[in-house]
């Protein structure tokens, strides 16, 4: 696996950090087939309370994400594969379970992935969807939307914006700030 490591706010690493790293993102390389070249992408950043991993593997069907906070970038490292390794396991599940009700999407994997059919087959871990709701969307703007989600203490909100007349999403970032999704209708 090709791993590119960048820093952010003037952050100087050790080596050990960056084969520590390399080593880790490694283990991942056996959830893919022998024809891909998966590549990661890591930053580190660091705060005055955390250090902060953040890693990316694009592939050519999804992109898998994770960012973590921890005391030492060793342990964020280790808590970032780690979240990785789970969404590898997720998706994987997902197409599998896919694949049982279609026979064409099978078909599809099969020959065009970006992950092996047959590890993935015998290491599918089940996902059970907990719970479902259903929300009335009501028109109103960013604002009042921001302020219904921290009315409600929840991380996101959706919404009908007034502005635009499309469906909307804010939710809190990780840096405390805001952010908003707009949907393409």
């Amino acid at each position: 696996m090709l791993v590119t490591i960048r820093t952010k706010n003037k952050v100087e690493l050790e080596p050990k950090v960056k084969n520590y790293a390399e080593a880790k993102l490694a283990k991942l390389e056996q959830y893919f087939s022998d024809r891909d070249n998966p590549m990661a992408n890591v930053l580190c950043k660091e705060y005055p309370e955390a250090k902060a991993v953040e890693i990316t593997i694009p592939t050519k069907n999804i992109i898998l994400r994770a960012e973590v906070k921890d005391e030492t970038f060793l342990g964020a490292i280790d808590l970032a594969v780690d979240k990785l390794e789970n969404q590898i396991k997720k998706h994987k599940s997902k197409i599998y379970s896919s694949m049982k009700r279609r026979e064409g999407l099978s078909q599809y994997y099969s020959t065009n992935n970006d992950f092996d059919l047959e590890k993935m087959k015998t290491e599918v871990l089940a996902t059970n969807l907990v719970k479902s709701k259903q929300v009335d969307l009501k028109p109103m703007t960013v604002d009042d939307a921001i302020t219904q989600m921290e009315l409600l203490d929840h991380d996101f909100f959706i919404f009908l914006n007034t502005e635009t007349n499309k469906v909307c999403v804010v939710y809190l970032r990780n840096d405390d700030d805001y952010g908003i999704i707009e949907t393409n209708m």
